[in-house]
Formats: C-alpha cells, sequence, structure tokens
C-alpha cells in the first residue's frame, strides 16, 4: 500500500470517527494529532508496566497512559476502569485526589533532586 493510498485512509476514517471537521486539511492536521497522542499513550503505558516490578507508581503511571489512550482507542477505557480498580487509594469513581498527585509530584521531585545531588554535587 503506497503512503498516498493510506494518508487517503486516514483521512477517511478520521472523517468518520473523529470529531466532524469542516475540511479534509482539518481532519488531516488532526490525523497527526490522534497519531501522537496514540504514541505517547502507549510509551507512558509501557513505562507503567515496566515499573510495575520496580519501586514507583507503576499502576499510575499505567492508568495515566490508559487515560491519554481512551480518547482514541475503545479497549483503553475498559482497561483503564481494571486498572482503577486495582490500584489502592483511588475512590470508587475513579478521580485520584488532587492531594494524591501533590504527594507524587514532590516525591518524585525529592528523588530526582538527590539523584543528581548524589551524582553530581556531593
Amino acid at each position: 500500500m503506497d503512503t498516498e493510498h493510506l494518508k487517503e485512509h486516514l483521512i477517511d476514517a478520521e472523517l468518520a470517527t473523529g470529531e466532524r471537521e469542516a475540511s479534509r486539511e482539518e481532519a488531516q492536521s488532526h490525523v497527526l494529532v490522534r497519531i501522537a497522542r496514540i504514541t505517547a499513550g502507549v510509551l507512558v503505558t509501557i513505562l507503567g508496566i515496566v515499573m510495575l516490578p520496580l519501586p514507583g507508581p507503576g499502576m499510575l503511571i499505567v492508568a495515566s497512559g490508559l487515560v491519554v489512550l481512551s480518547a482514541d482507542v475503545p479497549w483503553a477505557e475498559r482497561a483503564l476502569i481494571e486498572v482503577r480498580r486495582r490500584t489502592p487509594g483511588i475512590p470508587e469513581d475513579g478521580k485520584i485526589p488532587r492531594g494524591t498527585i501533590v504527594k507524587m509530584v514532590l516525591i518524585t521531585a525529592a528523588g530526582i533532586l538527590a539523584s543528581v545531588w548524589w551524582t553530581f554535587l556531593r
């Protein structure tokens, strides 16, 4: 299949399944956004899966990747429900409390700063 043929199929799929764009040019630009979003979601999800046996918030990283993917991929939303159910500390509605997010960011930043200090500044 040549590139032009694939590009036309992607634009047609975007026009059929995405938000209704006014022109083929808008649909073409949205295809690139969708591909970037799917790529980012897959990479974050894989990173979370790698982190599962390691110390760290593996399930929360997997959940973050699935949140990004769920905008474009139907199975990701179903998987996200299961991940939310299995992750301790997340309420039934699936919303991560703001305090938990702040704690995760602060602990991560402290770990990075300690690592940089230990490696370069001591």
